[in-house]
């Protein structure tokens, strides 16, 4: 087996294993594409166990840099490793700029330095790096024409990393880290030491609301995404909407109850949201 082979075999396995909420969403994907976006997968998930691991601030910032060295030696044609030769294939054969891998790492480089944010302006720059640039990826690979359609890309990228925001606000303050916007927490009048004691509140649960309404507006740009796609490819990010839509309706039904548990969706949800996202994306209008 090639160097080539193995490499996308590497990223396959590695979707398979850790994707959860993107790997049905991918399984629509024409085979070619979709092997593509599992070696983009495997890359990102590299960045994020690095970022994870257990080991020093320098340490990691030195892993990134690895892979950043890796990278670069991909985008020249010297890869060595099979998940970069790979994605030196995926590159070239889909015409992925390296600064979007760059703006990855830059963001994964973000997360290990700054743990607090000011306001959503400084939010949103983070938001990019690690969560747009992941769909402007995908959007290469899914292929479009229109350039309309990366602004959509864009705010389904911030939708969803909202949306994990406000799940995870439990989970990530135990990790030393705040993403709520520190200027709407202090209109709010929701301390740091509130959410130190896990108190849920009605500054708790406005301040939440707020962060949901405001990953909904990004919803209803991200949506409309598909029709710039070609048919074969618009289901994989309209079901990755629904997931995480369907995802931040949850959480609001929990009346924002994410500092005592961790609200997810089932395995036959996923399945449902699949089949019937791939299906209104995939029949003529006229058999629905």
């Amino acid at each position: 087996m090639t160097g080539l082979e193995l490499g996308y075999q590497e990223g396959r396995a590695i979707t398979v294993r850790e994707a959860k909420n993107f790997y049905y969403a991918m399984l629509t994907l024409p085979s070619e594409r979709r092997h593509a976006v599992y070696v983009a997968y495997a890359f990102c998930r590299h960045c994020d166990d690095t970022v994870d691991a257990v080991a020093s601030t320098e340490e990691k910032l030195a892993g990134l840099d690895y892979l950043r060295t890796r990278l670069d030696g991909a985008y020249a044609g010297q890869a060595h490793e099979p998940l970069f030769i790979a994605l030196a294939d995926v590159a070239e054969k889909y015409d992925i700029p390296g600064e979007y891998f760059h703006e990855l790492l830059g963001g994964m480089e973000r997360d290990l330095v700054q743990h607090r944010y000011s306001d959503f302006e400084d939010l949103q720059g983070y938001c990019y790096q690690v969560a747009s640039v992941v769909g402007l990826i995908c959007l290469q690979i899914f292929g479009y024409k229109d350039p309309v359609a990366r602004n959509h890309a864009i705010d389904l990228g911030l939708a969803m990393q909202l949306t994990n925001i406000t799940r995870d606000v439990g989970e990530d303050f135990e990790m030393g880290r705040i993403y709520l916007p520190q200027d709407e927490m202090a209109r709010f009048g929701y301390s740091e030491d509130d959410l130190s004691r896990g108190v849920i509140n009605d500054a708790f649960v406005n301040l939440m609301q707020f962060q949901a309404d405001r990953a909904r507006t990004y919803f209803k740009s991200g949506f409309k995404l598909p029709p710039y796609l070609s048919r074969r490819s618009r289901a994989c990010p309209a079901i990755l909407g629904q997931v995480y839509s369907k995802l931040l309706e949850r959480i609001e039904a929990s009346g924002f109850d994410v500092l005592r548990q961790r609200i997810a969706l089932s395995k036959a949800v996923k399945l449902r949201i699949t089949a019937q996202t791939w299906l209104s994306n995939v029949l003529p209008m006229s058999l629905r």
